[in-house]
């Protein structure tokens, strides 16, 4: 995914990385880098808070056990799919 603006650190770079960054498990020099891009890219911060949802999500379905992958791609659908029908609300509504 791109957002098609130019930023410091490409858009699917960052989102490659988001679980590390949710995880703490990045240095700190990536972890502001991340944090930058996120702040000035608004489809990385959108795409940042369904990551961030799902790991949520899996955590309180499944505690300590792994999550299936397939569980985790049925989340980010179902998220994507909730995150696109309010965008469309709020743009029809404008």
């Amino acid at each position: 995914m791109s957002c098609g603006d130019h930023h410091e650190t490409d858009c699917r770079e960052v989102l490659a990385e988001v679980y590390l960054y949710l995880d703490l498990e990045c240095s700190e020099d990536r972890r502001m880098l991340i944090r930058g891009h996120l702040d000035e890219c608004s489809p990385c911060l959108r795409e940042y808070g369904i990551e961030q949802e799902v790991k949520v999500l899996v955590a309180r379905s499944c505690g300590a056990e792994t999550a299936p992958p397939e569980l985790k791609q049925r989340l980010r659908a179902k998220l994507s799919e909730l995150v696109f029908e309010a965008d469309t609300r709020e743009f029809l509504a404008e």
